[in-house]
């Protein structure tokens, strides 16, 4: 009954692409890999395996690929590289390796700490930490949780930043020496497991791990968020002035801001609590917003769209009204 659900709905909720019979295709292709995947191996692996996997494709290879095409042409990187030369990556070939190394580390360490977690939560409640079954989740369910997940990730996001990785402790003096040890710079993707091992889990693992466990979604909706935010960390990271969209562009300039500046603000992910909260460094998430909003026409989109119904409702009206004088000249 699940699947008789979930398959005609996640049809709708994917859209034209999935109307057509290739798309429907591709989605009885899609269940059956996963079916086949959740009854041939155990939960858990299927969650460490995918959230690597995720981790890997999504940031580690770009950001490589960012670093060689740093490397490579830094001329034409300097140009769209927030301020500029001051934030390209290191000329050093030692020190470069010694990041990537430091960053994989911290990538497998981030999975390990995730693997005995689960386990002892899994052991704990004597059945899988997530929901690891062969129906996919509806969409309205995927929506709520995803919403949920980001609502929290953004609240323990800003606290632990601030109050933890930016205080007075050992564990703020460890983000400063490994995350800030650069000045007046935009950071580079490949930084953004290139932290302390320590505060490097409050930092990335914990805030989008500690919701999950406590809303225990469908494993397949926590691989969408650890996807989505993964990618968002990604390019917000990078320090490109050239960053497309509304949200995302401001997101990585409040964070090449936060890195320029020495931590003195911007803690949050996507900078509402930092708005709400008075911490904002440079342009706030509402002026970016507005920025962004006008630099791509909204507000004359909005206009013109309204007038345009507006010209379509009254074309309809004036349509009616003249059918109904043309049945009653004929009635006459």
């Amino acid at each position: 009954m699940d699947l008789l659900l979930s398959l005609p709905i996640v049809s709708y909720f994917g859209g034209p692409m999935l109307s057509s019979w290739s798309g429907s295709l591709n989605l009885l292709f899609f269940y059956m890999t996963w079916m086949t995947l959740v009854l041939s191996h155990p939960p858990l692996t299927i969650e460490l395996v995918g959230t690597l996997a995720v981790r890997i494709v999504f940031w580690l290879i770009p950001s490589l690929l960012f670093l060689i095409f740093d490397s490579l042409v830094p001329s034409l990187a300097e140009s769209i590289k927030l301020y500029g030369r001051r934030s390209l990556p290191r000329r050093s070939a030692a020190s470069l390796l010694r990041q990537i190394l430091l960053a994989i580390f911290n990538l497998g360490l981030s999975t390990a700490v995730q693997a005995g977690i689960s386990k002892g939560a899994g052991t704990f409640l004597h059945r899988p930490l997530f929901k690891t079954s062969t129906a996919l989740p509806l969409p309205w369910q995927i929506a709520k949780h995803i919403l949920m997940l980001y609502a929290a990730r953004e609240i323990l996001t800003y606290y632990l930043h601030r109050f933890v990785l930016h205080s007075r402790g050992r564990v703020a003096r460890l983000h400063s020496a490994y995350a800030h040890s650069r000045k007046h710079a935009a950071p580079y993707a490949l930084m953004l497991y290139a932290d302390h091992p320590l505060p490097l889990l409050f930092n990335r693992t914990l805030p989008v791990y500690l919701p999950a466990m406590a809303i225990q979604p469908h494993l397949l909706t926590y691989f969408l968020f650890t996807i989505l935010t993964t990618l968002e960390e990604t390019m917000s990271m990078s320090g490109y002035s050239i960053i497309p969209g509304i949200i995302m562009g401001g997101i990585t300039r409040r964070t090449a801001t936060h890195y320029a500046s020495g931590g003195r603000g911007n803690f949050g992910a996507w900078g509402l609590l930092d708005w709400v909260s008075g911490t904002s460094v440079g342009k706030d998430v509402v002026e970016d917003i507005e920025d962004e909003a006008e630099k791509h026409q909204v507000k004359e989109r909005g206009q013109k769209a309204i007038s345009d119904t507006g010209s379509m409702v009254q074309d309809g009206i004036n349509g009616l009204k003249k059918g109904r004088k043309t049945r009653k000249r004929g009635a006459d």
